[in-house]
């Protein structure tokens, strides 16, 4: 939509998302990533953190369960969103703003780490993930992948992309 702040963070999870079902059963997983820039002191000759950047985010329906089921506390990660700005009342009755971020996409980030990507059983589309730091529930097989070529389906063997070095000079596409 024209108008909103589109941002993509990288940090770390401070916890667990923690995944919560609406009064209707809709899911969320809410979640803290945090931010903190490094850069180089030439003079001290090291690196030094800057002031770290907490930023509050949240997911919904299927994707907060493939959220949940997969991140972990400490997980590195590539978020990308909507900021989200609300007004509320405190407990004492100050008003206050919480900006936070509606995330569209996340991901591990693979800089320090691999992931094992297994496409989740669903009724809708999109796809899930397992970090390499981490655990997650294990997903569920699609047993039929709808970019395999025809009479492939269920043989990972037949797969190109599966068998590594198992390639030759044509496009796969």
């Amino acid at each position: 939509m024209a108008g909103e702040t589109v941002i993509t963070v990288v940090g770390n999870l401070t916890a667990d998302p923690e995944l919560r079902y609406t009064q209707n059963g809709l899911p969320v997983a809410n979640f803290t990533i945090a931010s903190t820039p490094r850069t180089f002191d030439r003079q001290a000759n090291e690196w030094k953190d800057g002031d770290a950047l907490f930023l509050r985010a949240s997911v919904w329906r299927e994707f907060a369960e493939h959220v949940a089921g997969s991140l972990t506390k400490g997980m590195r990660v590539i978020a990308s969103g909507r900021l989200r700005q609300r007004s509320y009342q405190d407990r004492e009755g100050q008003n206050r703003t919480a900006i936070e971020l509606e995330v569209d996409e996340i991901g591990p980030s693979l800089r320090y780490a691999t992931a094992q990507v297994t496409r989740a059983a669903s009724n809708g589309g999109g796809g899930n993930f397992q970090g390499g730091q981490g655990g997650g529930r294990p997903q569920q097989q699609v047993s039929e992948e709808p970019w395999s070529t025809p009479g492939s389906s269920g043989s990972s063997s037949a797969d190109a992309w599966s068998t590594p070095g198992s390639f030759g000079d044509d496009t796969p596409f």
